[in-house]
């Protein structure tokens, strides 16, 4: 399967539950109004978007429509995976130019740290990079034992002590080691921990002193690795982190295996962390480095095409290509151009076909329209009735901007299905 490939089926979920439902809902309008808009908010903040990331996202939203003179609610798809990918740009690369480089790897427990960091290590010794790998998550045996395994898969370095050992001191000889064997980057496992435990933020200090007094002139990423499936909790570790330990950027694995994939984009404009991988599957290949404009093209793009020109450049970037053969190679400004150029066909195919209709049917159409604008607005105003006897009951303030715990109690308990709003 291409890369493209991966992506698209690994963001299924997220796709199908929140964007799915986001381009079903623009195919029942037949205008761009204000109604769209809040409804295309709200699916928004349902996938985890968030409240102040899903208002931006519309605002943006708005002022292209105006000042793009768009009419067509159907052209809503194309701009808002334009916007998305624009708001995820920035700070992507990882900054890891020096020899060697290090990469401290964070986070809680569960996330998938250990795993993520062998993935990491099978990448880059695939470039043709020398990998040592410091196993400084001494507070469990499973973890250097499972580090160990991974080692050996990637064809990387492991620096290791026993249970118990300082974490720091393993740090340190695993940056003797690389500088005597001339690795390329230093990839640092560490136990498991929250931003409120002092001891272990402590030795999180230790081990960064180590690096900066060792090695003051190298690259230096600090990766938090988050699950994506626990939704806006990984906002809130995102920003206690940032806080506490200064990352540079996040890991965000498990994506193959939520509906929550808007985190994402909350994570970015929320607090300007830049997403520099993610993880959509088991295989180890399936942790690839973030492409916001891959990204978005799998929530909304031409897939299935889009899929097919993937696959293509793959087969021609594996052969090797004469020199005079060179111009055979397509761009990648070219491809994405044959694909606009397919979608302008489709549009103009569209009007034609609008154009050819008899009165009989765009009576009939006018008709299944209205009525469904009709059941809309009945739909509208019964949830408008729910939201006003969820405020009585919880006291909530029409104004309120922070959620309080019933709250967040009758929405959780919402997205699992107990209670049914519409």
């Amino acid at each position: 399967m291409s890369f493209f490939g991966r992506i698209k089926d690994g963001l299924r979920k997220t796709r199908d539950a929140i964007f799915g439902r986001i381009d079903a809902m623009l195919k029942s309008f037949t205008k761009i109004d204000d109604e769209l808009f809040e409804e295309l908010e709200e699916l928004l903040v349902m996938g985890d978007v968030g409240v102040y990331t899903a208002e931006r996202i519309c605002d943006e939203l708005k002022s292209r429509v105006k000042k793009e003179g768009i009419t067509d609610p159907k052209e809503i798809n194309r701009l808002l995976a334009e916007v998305i990918s624009e708001m995820l740009k920035g700070g992507q690369p990882l900054k890891i130019d020096t020899k060697p480089s290090v990469i401290l790897v964070i986070g809680v427990n569960g996330v998938g740290k250990t795993t993520t960091i062998g993935k990491m290590a099978a990448n880059f010794t695939h470039q043709g990079k020398k990998v040592t790998l410091a196993a400084a998550d001494t507070f469990r045996a499973a973890a250097i034992d499972q580090l160990q395994i991974w080692a050996d898969r990637a064809n990387a370095d492991i620096i290791k002590q026993g249970e118990g050992a300082d974490p720091a001191a393993v740090v340190f000889d695993a940056i003797s080691s690389a500088k005597a064997k001339g690795s390329d980057i230093i990839i640092v496992d560490t136990a498991g921990r929250l931003h409120n435990k002092k001891n272990l933020m402590a030795e999180l200090e230790k081990i960064n002193r180590i690096i900066n007094r060792e090695l003051p002139d190298s690259d230096k990423e600090v990766l938090l690795v988050l699950d994506a499936t626990t939704g806006q909790n990984a906002v809130n570790q995102t920003k206690e982190f940032k806080n506490a330990a200064g990352i540079t950027g996040i890991v965000l694995t498990k994506l193959d295996g939520t509906a929550k994939g808007g985190v994402v984009l909350a994570i970015k404009e929320e607090l300007n962390v830049p997403v520099k991988y993610i993880g959509v599957g088991e295989q180890i290949d399936d942790l690839q480095p973030f492409d916001p404009d891959v990204f978005a093209r799998a929530l909304f793009g031409a897939d299935d095409y889009v899929e097919e020109v993937e696959e293509v450049k793959e087969e021609i970037t594996e052969k090797p290509i004469a020199e005079e053969d060179e111009e055979l190679k397509p761009a990648t400004a070219d491809i994405w151009a044959e694909i606009d150029a397919q979608a302008e066909a489709e549009r103009l195919a569209e009007e034609e076909k609008e154009k050819s209709k008899t009165e009989e049917e765009i009576l009939a159409e006018e008709q299944a329209k209205a009525a469904a604008e009709a059941e809309k607005a009945e739909e509208k105003k019964k949830r408008a009735e729910e939201r006003k006897n969820r405020a009585k009951k919880y006291n909530w303030s029409t104004e309120q901007t922070e959620t309080t715990a019933a709250d967040d109690d009758w929405f959780e308990q919402w997205k699992q299905g107990k209670i049914t709003e519409e």
